[in-house]
């Protein structure tokens, strides 16, 4: 797992709290159906993200599709990352 995926993902299962393990989640992980994540998680979900990589999500360019399914997130967040 690429260190962005392994940063977001150490997000995602503080959030979850729910005994949900890292290895659990896959790329094509749907962060709602498959996790239950409510919008006051993935409120959470997205500024631990933003404090964990040091970013700033586009929220103007963020389309509801790339945050319920773990992969697109990524994806989104690598043409945001510092490389």
């Amino acid at each position: 797992m690429a260190d962005l995926e392994r940063r977001v993902t150490e997000v995602l299962v503080a959030v979850l709290d729910n005994g949900t393990a890292a290895e659990e989640i896959g790329p094509d992980a749907d962060l709602v159906d498959d996790y239950g994540l409510d919008s006051l998680q993935m409120i959470s979900f997205l500024l631990g993200v933003e404090d964990a990589l040091g970013v700033q999500l586009d929220y103007e360019h963020l389309e509801l599709d790339d945050l319920r399914v773990f992969g697109r997130f990524t994806g989104f967040l690598r043409t945001l990352a510092p490389s």
